[in-house]
């Protein structure tokens, strides 16, 4: 009986080169260097690529490209009210809508500009959530890294429906420091489509609303907010959220509600949003477990491989989630950590950059390096990697 080898089982599972290449760039690098490793050593390959994102900018483009679906696109404004068109996603079952709040409410849409952080609101946010409704989606994920805004959600409330009003009974203008005029809030006009779905929000802060490490204090400079506006927007968070909830001591101070200048208060305190940490929430909506248990070989990578990068984002997360005894190799542009960091965490870790270079030359050079480390990262793997002998059993290896 001729003697049959397995194929090598590899996933690709990276994270975007942030102003480099995609998500999907990256794993397409890495494949073709599995590929070409695995060719010249005769070893039959199946290769498994999933672009990942950890819930922040760039996972809705990761989902799509990862479920072979296009984006959609509706008119709406940015944060500062002027029109743009922004994009969300269908899962491929139709059951699943994909925002990305930056698409509306990203920092990115308004540098051309003076920051606005008193003036600045989600309403934009709003369309695309009635996008997805009208699609018929059974769940919305809402990833809301990257915000320009600091109004806890209050503009997208309003652009679905609700009335935020004066002592005069007058509506407030978008905008985190217009909330300090809030005397109450009428609901009935929402949308009754949006209780009837369930929510998920990838948020990867763990910040309460409000205090010195709220979304005011912590995110407003960020946004263009000097101290005495960082302490207005701050009341008038506060102001908000005692005028929404019946409750508001029970939401204010809880772990995340300062993400996205505190777009989860709405999310949350009104309708009904479970916040999750990102990577694992993208993990699970790919149902990434029992991918990278199969797998003989798991690389990942990212931009820069730094102490953040353990903590809870794409490459910690893909660590947790690949079978110990299963290798997980990090590609980046550059490690920032040593050997004894990346042993504690059962990483390996390579830099694809060849030597001394610009950051621009490494960005023209990305999928190049990719593939070239890939090759060799996969070639010394194999040549480690027992043969595995012919067996007459089905019997599986424990």
């Amino acid at each position: 009986m001729a003697d049959t080898v397995d194929p090598l089982r590899v996933v690709a599972v990276p994270d975007s080169f942030k102003g480099s290449a995609t998500a999907a760039e990256v794993a397409a690098g890495i494949e073709a260097g599995v590929r070409a490793a695995c060719d010249n050593a005769g070893r039959p390959v199946e290769i498994t690529v999933v672009p990942f994102a950890d819930g922040g900018e760039g996972t809705l483009q990761a989902l799509l490209s990862a479920w072979g679906e296009e984006a959609r696109s509706v008119p709406t404004v940015d944060a500062l009210g002027r029109p743009v068109s922004a994009r969300f996603g269908i899962s491929p079952d139709g059951r699943l809508g994909v925002i990305e709040a930056a698409e509306s409410n990203g920092l990115p849409l308004i540098d051309d500009a003076e920051f606005e952080p008193m003036r600045a609101g989600t309403r934009g946010v709003a369309a695309l959530v009635e996008a997805v409704l009208d699609r018929g989606v059974s769940e919305i994920l809402l990833c809301i890294g990257g915000s320009a805004t600091t109004d806890a959600g209050a503009g997208l409330l309003a652009g679905l429906g609700a009335r935020l009003l004066d002592a005069d009974g007058e509506e407030l203008p978008d905008g985190g420091g217009a909330l300090a005029q809030l005397d109450r809030i009428d609901l009935t006009g929402l949308d009754q489509r949006l209780h009837r779905i369930s929510w998920r929000v990838a948020c990867d802060v763990t910040n309460p609303l409000l205090g010195p490490r709220g979304a005011a204090a912590v995110f407003g400079p960020q946004k263009g907010a000097d101290e005495d506006q960082v302490r207005q927007l701050d009341d008038a968070l506060d102001r908000f959220a005692r005028t929404l909830l019946d409750d508001p001591e029970s939401v204010i101070d809880k772990p995340g509600m300062g993400a996205a200048g505190g777009m989860p208060l709405v999310l949350h305190g009104v309708l009904g949003a479970e916040l999750l940490p990102g990577a694992e929430l993208v993990a699970d909506v790919l149902d990434l477990r029992p991918t990278l248990a199969a797998a003989d070989l798991v690389v990942t990578g990212e931009g820069r491989l730094d102490e953040q990068s353990l903590n809870g984002k794409v490459i910690d997360t893909i660590r947790r989630l690949t079978p110990a005894t299963t290798p997980v190799v990090v590609l980046a542009g550059e490690v920032a950590l040593d050997a004894a960091q990346l042993a504690d965490r059962g990483l390996i870790a390579f830099s694809i950059a060849p030597g001394p270079r610009t950051l621009s030359e490494l960005r023209t050079e990305t999928h190049d390096q990719l593939r070239r480390v890939a090759q060799s990262v996969t070639a010394v793997f194999l040549s480690g990697a027992r043969r595995s002998p012919p067996t007459e059993t089905t019997e599986s290896p424990a």
